[in-house]
């Protein structure tokens, strides 16, 4: 019952951009894809096929390795679906929130994965992706424990207790993705600090990849607020931005 995507189309017949969103809540089920559907509402209205994505999460299934293989296997499902040719999927975006971030960056980097490893050899690749508040450095975010130990929950341990599990589902792990990267955090966020997507993005620009870092007004859930600047931010560079177009 957690292992399923939901497309929403925008108008016309020919193929759009895909751009798939992926929900937070620290990989627990108290929070669902009921976060993503209004982004994927908003993305569908500016020509975009939005692909809303529910995994299984920590004590239902997920954790490691279900729900990196869930979300892998939502984005290698897309050339197989009956509305395949309305999906342009030469260049996918992935939008990820809070866990959802980390899940959007480790979608980018998986051609990065060793043979064997959990969501390795996509049949899809991310090409830009939108973080928004992410948890990006998931050994920085076990010291911390945020979340109240929820990297370890993911997980299953501490960096030292599974080292293997953090190289194959750390984002700053899987560098360079090749891929053009937008980090926006809140200037006010107490649940993900903005050190994360600083990490991310310092790490990344020095690995060569392209990516922006934006730190606007706001708390966390702000991100995900269709109403929001920072959501403006990323509809915007989704649409020109991530294309090395200049844009505001």
């Amino acid at each position: 019952p957690d292992q399923f995507l939901e497309l929403t189309l925008p108008d016309g017949t020919g193929p759009a951009p895909v751009v798939v969103v992926l929900h937070g809540g620290f990989w627990r089920p108290a929070y669902g894809i009921e976060l993503a559907r209004p982004l994927a509402t908003d993305l569908a209205g500016a020509g975009f096929a939005a692909v809303a994505v529910e995994y299984r999460r920590v004590g239902e299934g997920g954790g490691w390795p279900g729900t990196l293989g869930d979300v892998a296997a939502a984005l290698d499902v897309l050339p197989g679906l009956p509305e395949a040719p309305r999906l342009d999927l030469s260049g996918v975006a992935a939008v990820g929130h809070s866990a959802g971030g980390q899940l959007a960056a480790w979608l980018a980097g998986r051609h990065r994965l060793p043979p064997g490893a959990p969501g390795g050899r996509p049949r899809v690749r991310v090409t830009a992706a939108v973080l928004q508040a992410g948890v990006l450095d998931l050994a920085a975010a076990a010291e911390r424990r945020l979340g109240n130990g929820a990297v370890q929950a993911f997980l299953g341990g501490t960096p030292d207790a599974v080292p293997e599990r953090y190289t194959a589902a750390d984002p700053v792990r899987l560098l360079p993705t090749g891929a053009a990267v937008l980090c926006v955090h809140g200037s006010a966020d107490d649940v993900v600090p903005v050190e994360q997507s600083e990490r991310y993005a310092t790490a990344a620009a020095a690995a060569g990849d392209r990516v922006e870092l934006r730190v606007v007004a706001g708390d966390h859930m702000a991100m995900i607020d269709p109403a929001s600047l920072a959501w403006a931010n990323a509809r915007e560079w989704l649409a020109h931005g991530r294309a090395g177009a200049p844009y505001d």
